[in-house]
């Protein structure tokens, strides 16, 4: 009875977790920037509440006895998700959670206003009680689980990666890419522009048109604008975010594609265990990996612009026969590699640099060997150094571009190449179980694909480590092979 009483208990937590995503959703979509305050306040006391129940010593006891009852293999998953929790939220003072709570809010707030006009300036003080705050967050984790601050941030995220796991396969991909991304432009053929202004309710219409094709579930979610494209909320009211780019339509949609790939996982999740930890994703390389299956390895391809294209022409009234819509031209378009200032917006070829950029700036400032004072130059030289670009006195596209460390998210970064890694490996085995995937891509029966990722990876909840997960469904661990061949594929053979 121990273990009911348990997760009766956990249920609570996962109401409040509940409460809070839909508190942070609105801050970013639909609250007034007068109510920042409040809302922080808000936010401040749910994240107490949640980090109080798990840490009170009544957690401890029932997970004690939990362990001497006879569970199934769900049930002791669980056991040991809630008991990991619980280790963690010990280490941390209730003071400190609700004192990053509230600089997050605060930090992130003031992020949105001031990323337009460039001004580090202003949010700088922000972010550096912020990161303190979050340093010693790392600290005490850390101690608990006798491991360094970095890895102890990057195992929120997900759980079983650390430094040691990242640096000999970010090497591996700094060794390979730039030779790769140079070949590629010499390569690539004009593109004939698409246009320059696409009415922004139209592109909307097409995003929703797209997400529904691909198979979310209107009836359990929303498309919303933000500063920020994310996917929040539950799996039975996901909330996705999107943004118009400044050039063309695909920016939009293809930010979209990229959350509604998060959102299809959150929706395929198992229901029978929806209120406890077990039920959840198991962590957010495997989250990335299913996010960049369907905006990379799915939604960049000839099959997919076959089933897309006509949807375009009729949202925005293009004739069939306009040179710039044909799939050869359209298909290139999505193919582009550039080397660019702006990660949401890089080509598969590029955005795992924009990644090792960032995961190598939080390394020296986990380790002290940087302050977030030095980030901006720090990120200028990198860019020279990875992309070849000059992004001084750039903020805006530059060290404030990304919305993470602001919302006092550090050893998030590297889960987005890890999981276009793990994309590729999916994809990978998805070809080796089903033998007509363009096909069915082509024709808009999504189903095909999505029945394949939530039969071996979504309803398992996290019922195994994410890195588990991709050994299991691949038969191979993590690394960069699949993801290289498939970079030497689309982008180098018979171009």
């Amino acid at each position: 009875m121990s273990y009911a009483r348990l997760t009766d208990r956990v249920k609570t937590r996962e109401d409040l977790k509940n409460a809070s995503a839909i508190l942070s959703w609105d801050d970013a979509v639909m609250m007034p920037p007068g109510g920042s305050d409040a809302r922080a306040e808000s936010l401040a006391t749910l994240a107490s509440l949640s980090h109080e129940f798990l840490a009170a010593p009544e957690t401890g006891e029932l997970i004690e006895a939990a362990r001497e009852e006879s569970l199934d293999p769900w049930d002791s998953a669980n056991l040991q998700h809630i008991s990991r929790s619980h280790r963690r939220a010990k280490a941390v003072p209730s003071d400190l959670v609700s004192a990053i709570s509230r600089a997050r809010s605060k930090c992130e707030q003031l992020w949105r206003d001031a990323r337009g006009r460039h001004d580090w300036k202003s949010v700088r003080p922000l972010l550096e009680t912020l990161f303190d705050l979050t340093r010693k967050k790392a600290d005490c984790l850390a101690e608990s689980a006798g491991v360094e601050p970095y890895d102890a941030l990057i195992d929120t995220y997900e759980s079983g990666v650390t430094q040691a796991l990242i640096d000999p396969l970010f090497a591996k991909l700094k060794g390979a890419l730039p030779s790769m991304i140079d070949d590629a432009l010499a390569r690539q053929r004009r593109v004939i522009p698409l246009g320059e202004r696409f009415d922004e309710s139209k592109q909307l219409v097409l995003a929703r048109e797209i997400m529904r094709g691909l198979g979310f579930d209107f009836d359990r979610g929303r498309l919303d604008l933000s500063h920020h494209p994310f996917c929040g909320g539950l799996p039975d009211d996901t909330r996705i975010t999107t943004r118009f780019g400044e050039g063309d339509f695909l920016q939009m949609l293809f930010a979209t594609i990229h959350e509604t790939g998060h959102a299809l996982y959150q929706q395929g999740l198992p229901k029978a265990w929806r209120s406890q930890p077990v039920g959840a994703p198991c962590g957010q390389m495997l989250h990335e990996s299913q996010s960049l299956f369907m905006e990379m390895q799915v939604a960049r391809s000839r099959p997919f612009l076959e089933y897309a294209r006509p949807v375009m022409l009729e949202s925005f009234g293009i004739e069939e026969s306009d040179p710039a819509w044909s799939l050869d031209n359209l298909l290139a378009a999505l193919t582009w590699v550039e080397k660019g200032r702006i990660r949401v917006e890089a080509d598969e070829m590029t955005y795992p640099l924009h990644v090792v950029l960032r995961y190598e700036i939080e390394r020296e400032l986990m380790n002290e060997r940087m302050r977030i004072s030095d980030v901006p130059d720090a990120w200028n030289e990198s860019m020279d150094r990875y992309l070849g670009l000059d992004t001084r006195g750039d903020f805006k596209d530059g060290c404030m571009q990304d919305v993470h460390w602001y919302s006092g998210v550090f050893g998030y970064f590297p889960c987005y190449t890890l999981g276009a890694l793990a994309a590729a490996q999916f994809m990978r085995a998805m070809r080796n179980d089903l033998s007509d995937i363009a096909e069915n891509v082509g024709t808009g029966n999504f189903s095909y694909i999505t029945d394949w990722l939530r039969t071996n990876i979504h309803s398992w909840g996290c019922v195994e480590p994410g890195l588990e997960v991709l050994e299991r469904v691949t038969g191979d661990p993590l690394d960069e092979t699949a993801f290289l061949v498939h970079l030497q594929s689309r982008y180098l053979a018979g171009r």
